[in-house]
C-alpha cells in the first residue's frame, strides 16, 4: 500500500474523547468532539405526485418515465410493521432468479477548488482563526495534479487512483467465506444484497467510467457563514500531510447544479450518472470557520431537469477523495480514499431519488434519531469493509454497507434475510434486521 502516514486528530464519525490541537505560537487547546453530519438533500424540482409515482413504478414502464438509467421497482410486505412499500433501483430486478446483468455510465468530473483564506488555529470551541491566503500557500486541491504529500508514486495522481479503484475495476469479493466472484465493489455489495434470489451466474450492475474535463471552483472567503477556507493540518497536527479545504454546503449545491447544465456538452445526461470528485474537500453545513458545522464527505441526489408537466430525474453523485486522514472512523483510522465513494455509490443504486421508504429505523451508525429512507451507507458509517489491494499497488478503503433486509426484515412471511450468509450488512456487523420501528 503506497500511501504517506498521518496522524488523525478528529473523531468524526462518533463521539469521541477530546482532542488538542495548536496554531503556530499558540498553546493547545482543547477541541469538541465532531460528528460526520448527514445531508441529503430530497429529490428537487419534481411535484410530490411525479415523486410518489416514480417510487411506486407507476411510470417506469412508459416511454414517458422520468428514470433514463436501467432500474426496477419492487413492492416488499415488511416483517418489522406489517406494512408494504414500493421504491426504485437501478439495474434489472434481482428477485425471482433475476439474470439481467446492467452496465451504467459514470462521468466522473474531478473537481479543482481553490481558495483564497487560510486556517491557522482551532481555539476550544472550535472556531477556527482565519488568514489570509494565496496560491502560494497551496490553498488549490486539485484532483488532476500529482500529489506527493498525501499520496505516492506511482499513485500520486488523485482522480487516476480513484478511477483504478475497486469502484470501477474488478477484484475479488469473498463474504463470510462466500466467493462473490470477480467484479466490481458496488456490484459485489448488491449481489450480496439479494443473494438468495438472483441467479448468480448472471446478475450484474456494473460501472463504466469516463473521466471528463475538470471544472474550477473558485471558493469566496468565509463571510457571514457562507464561503471557505483552507484548513492547515501541517501546523495544527504534527504529521498531517497536507491542508483540508472546509466549504459550505450551499457553494457545493449552486456549483454542482450549474455544472450540471454546462457539462450536458460533455455528454452528461439522465442516462448516465455523473460523480464530482473532490479531493481533501469536506462540506461544512452552516459556517465553514466553525467545526461544529462539519461536515458532510458526499451525497447523493436527484433533479429535474425536465419541466414539471414532462419530468426527467438526473441523479447524481458528489463525493470527497480524502487522503488527509483527518476524520476518524470507529476503528480510529483515517477515513480514507474510496470509503465516502462506496458508501454514496451504494446507496445511489439502491435509492437513486433519494426517497425511498422504510419502516422507521435509527440510532445507529451516522443516524442519530429516526430515519425511514433506504440508505445503505448511514447505518454503518464508520465501520470499514475488509480493504481490497488492488494491481497497481495501492490499497483501498471501502465502507461496510447495510442490506436491504436489514430494513424491512423478512417480505411477507419469507426467510429472514436475503443477504449473503444469512446477513443482513456485506461484513456481518448486521446479524439481524433493524429490530422494533424507530420512534
Amino acid at each position: 500500500m503506497l500511501r504517506k502516514t498521518v496522524t488523525p486528530a478528529i473523531c468524526l464519525l462518533l463521539t469521541c474523547g477530546l482532542a488538542t490541537l495548536s496554531g503556530v505560537g499558540q498553546e493547545a487547546s482543547a477541541i469538541p468532539p465532531v460528528r460526520l453530519k448527514i445531508y441529503h438533500p430530497a429529490p428537487s424540482g419534481f411535484s410530490q405526485e411525479t415523486l410518489d409515482s416514480m417510487v411506486r413504478g407507476e411510470l417506469s414502464a412508459t416511454t414517458a418515465s422520468p428514470i433514463k438509467l436501467p432500474s426496477f421497482t419492487y413492492t416488499v410486505t415488511s416483517s418489522r410493521d406489517g406494512n408494504t412499500y414500493s421504491g426504485v433501483m437501478v439495474g434489472g430486478t434481482p428477485f425471482n432468479g433475476g439474470a439481467t446483468s446492467t452496465s451504467v455510465p459514470v462521468k466522473i468530473i474531478p473537481v479543482i477548488v481553490k481558495t483564497v483564506a487560510l486556517g491557522t488555529a482551532v481555539n476550544s470551541s472550535g472556531v477556527i482563526q482565519v488568514a489570509t491566503g494565496s496560491t502560494a500557500d497551496h490553498t488549490t486541491f486539485n484532483p488532476v495534479a500529482v500529489d506527493n504529500a498525501c499520496l505516492a508514486a506511482p499513485n500520486n495522481l488523485p482522480v487516476a487512483v480513484l478511477r483504478q479503484s475497486p469502484l470501477f475495476n474488478v477484484a475479488n469479493f469473498n463474504f463470510g467465506g462466500t466467493n462473490l466472484g470477480t467484479t466490481q465493489a458496488t456490484d459485489a455489495f448488491q449481489r450480496a444484497n439479494f443473494w438468495g434470489t438472483i441467479n448468480r451466474s448472471s446478475y450484474h450492475v456494473s460501472l463504466s467510467p469516463t473521466q471528463l474535463n475538470a471544472p474550477t471552483l473558485n471558493v469566496a472567503a468565509p463571510f457571514k457563514g457562507v464561503g471557505g477556507l483552507a484548513l492547515n493540518l501541517p501546523t495544527l497536527i504534527p504529521g498531517s500531510c497536507g491542508r483540508l479545504a472546509l466549504v459550505d454546503i450551499g457553494t457545493i449545491d449552486n456549483f454542482v447544479s450549474n455544472q450540471l447544465r454546462t457539462l450536458v456538452a460533455q455528454g452528461v445526461s439522465p442516462s448516465n450518472l455523473p460523480v464530482f470528485m473532490f479531493y481533501n474537500t469536506a462540506f461544512t453545513l452552516g459556517d465553514p470557520t466553525n467545526l461544529a458545522n462539519c461536515c458532510a464527505a458526499g451525497f447523493h441526489t436527484a433533479v429535474n431537469v425536465g419541466t414539471i408537466a414532462s419530468p426527467v430525474a438526473q441523479t447524481v453523485a458528489v463525493i470527497d477523495f480524502d487522503m488527509t486522514g483527518f476524520f476518524l472512523n470507529n476503528s480510529g483510522t483515517g477515513v480514507l480514499d474510496a470509503e465516502t465513494a462506496s458508501h454514496e455509490l451504494a446507496e445511489w443504486m439502491d435509492d437513486p431519488l433519494g426517497n425511498n421508504p422504510t419502516p422507521a429505523w435509527g440510532n445507529v451508525g451516522q443516524v442519530v434519531g429516526c430515519s425511514n429512507v433506504l440508505e445503505v451507507g448511514d447505518p454503518l458509517t464508520g465501520i470499514e469493509a475488509p480493504r481490497i489491494a488492488m494491481p497497481n499497488g495501492f490499497t483501498y478503503h471501502l465502507q461496510e454497507l447495510a442490506f436491504f433486509s436489514w430494513f424491512y426484515g423478512a417480505d411477507d412471511g419469507g426467510v429472514p434475510s436475503l443477504g449473503v450468509d444469512n446477513w443482513f450488512s456485506d461484513d456481518g456487523t448486521f446479524l439481524a434486521n433493524a429490530g422494533p420501528v424507530c420512534k
